[in-house]
């Protein structure tokens, strides 16, 4: 239902776009948005060749298309789309995220002043316009007559910034309707709020987040710190049980040996590579609330390697991953390779499969280290999910629980030892016997480990 609906917004909005292209551009211009390549007939009109191709788009790209086409929306000043019809969109295609009841969002509402709210007023507004339908209640030919603007952006204005106290926070939330907007939607309201964009004050930040977490934490949930942007604290909305005692600081990932790494700025936690580069990929940018992505680890690897296209960076990308593998586990290879292939169309958007991921490092080795020794150093892959969720999955071949052939208690014992820490850390922990991933029945495993992954932690992968 929500498909065929965001096929016929699209199909509005997309047909209205003739007017800004030429005959000869059209090509170029479905392929931008993502669409499929339009009919080559000069017989048919231009808004006759968009909708051909938006027709022949199908279901599962039509987020894609969403996606690009709210981003050409948002920078162009002279846009048709509506705030509702941009609104409609988003809720289709954003994950729904956890569950926020209204009586708790009346908490929070209760438990701020305006003041609370924003440190850079435009920034606030700014906000407030990209979540909600701000020209509600306006009429031209009231305006037009002389008589006052009772849009919700003026009310604001008028209640909110130019008479302080005018306005509750509940008397806002009411009008902005956050009271009855989707979860995701508000979600992104309390993020929003949280932000160093609205919020350019530290203090001014961690005292919104301690106000709202009360209230947060009666449904489940909490604003978490998740990592830093411009010397600002970035704090996203979590489940308690997903939220990990710390936000992520180094990921060293992709390596086929153990790291000679030291610290080039101990204070700052900042990693150097010292040899073997090449085999090591540590990636350095914020996690954002979506945690780690194709596209978020992609962009990175393009301005890693200042590559121009996307296609190139994909390849690239998936080529080195694929050979940080053990040559000598045909399991774990075909995990990674049938992941990509069950979900090769939403790859992009959904969380990228880390392979070799350093947990633990020890300049000393296990048997100069002796009973001290670090259990687990490497985990075969990782997944940063949204919402701060952290899933590990261990392939584990005979040597997890034999020697030489013969049973083996104790590596038994570590390796349950481990996956405890873990677990107590707020990892989530998956393990598959080699055995069962052999090919045929393997991917059907992986796909349909995966499928229940994103529906356990809401990744709604048909709106990817």
């Amino acid at each position: 239902m929500g498909l065929n609906r965001l096929r016929d917004i699209l199909g509005r909005h997309i047909a209205n776009r003739k007017g800004d292209v030429y005959h000869k551009d059209i090509p170029s211009f479905c392929e931008r948005l993502g669409l499929s390549e339009p009919p080559d007939n000069d017989r048919l009109s231009k808004k006759e060749r968009l909708t051909a191709s938006l027709a022949k788009t199908p279901d599962h790209r039509l987020p894609e298309v969403a996606n690009r086409l709210l981003d050409e929306c948002f920078l162009d000043e002279y846009s048709t789309m509506s705030s509702a019809d941009r609104n409609i969109i988003q809720d289709i295609i954003w994950p729904a995220g956890p569950d926020i009841p209204k009586r708790y969002r009346r908490e929070i509402a209760k438990a701020l002043d305006i003041d609370d709210l924003f440190v850079d007023a435009s920034k606030f507004d700014q906000l407030l316009a990209s979540l909600f339908d701000m020209l509600q209640g306006y009429d031209d030919l009231n305006v037009f007559l002389g008589e006052s603007d009772e849009s919700l952006e003026a009310q604001i204005q008028r209640h909110v910034h130019r008479d302080p106290g005018g306005w509750s926070v509940e008397k806002l939330f009411n009008e902005l309707d956050a009271f009855e907007v989707t979860d995701a939607r508000f979600r992104k309201f309390l993020e929003g709020l949280a932000s160093p964009d609205v919020m350019p004050d530290v203090q001014a930040q961690r005292r919104f987040v301690n106000l709202v977490n009360p209230s947060l934490a009666k449904c489940g949930l909490e604003m978490s710190e998740i990592g830093v942007k411009d010397g600002y604290p970035l704090f996203t909305l979590v489940t308690k049980q997903a939220a990990h005692g710390s936000r992520p600081k180094n990921l060293i990932f992709a390596s086929s040996v153990k790291p000679d790494l030291r610290f080039r700025d101990a204070v700052n936690n900042d990693v150097e590579i010292v040899t073997n580069v090449d085999k090591v990929l540590v990636y350095d940018e914020p996690i954002s609330s979506d945690g780690i992505r194709w596209c978020d680890l992609q962009a990175w690897w393009k301005k890693l390697h200042s590559v121009d296209d996307d296609d190139t960076a994909k390849k690239q990308l998936y080529t080195r991953l694929r050979h940080a593998l053990p040559k000598g586990s045909p399991p774990q290879r075909l995990f990674f390779e049938a992941y990509h292939e069950k979900f090769s169309d939403h790859i992009p958007r959904l969380p990228a499969l880390l392979p070799e991921v350093w947990l633990h490092w020890d300049p000393y080795t296990v048997k100069q280290r002796g009973k001290d020794a670090l259990i687990r150093s490497r985990m075969d892959f990782l997944m940063l999910m949204p919402g701060g969720v952290r899933v590990v999955m261990e392939i584990d071949g005979n040597q997890h629980y034999s020697t030489n052939g013969r049973a083996d208690p104790s590596l038994y014992a570590r390796m349950v030892a481990a996956d405890r820490i873990l677990k107590m850390d707020g990892y989530h922990v998956f393990r598959f016997g080699g055995a069962e991933l052999q090919p045929g029945s393997g991917q059907t495993i992986v796909g349909d480990f995966f499928t229940a992954l994103f529906r356990r932690f809401d990744v709604d992968i048909a709106t990817l």
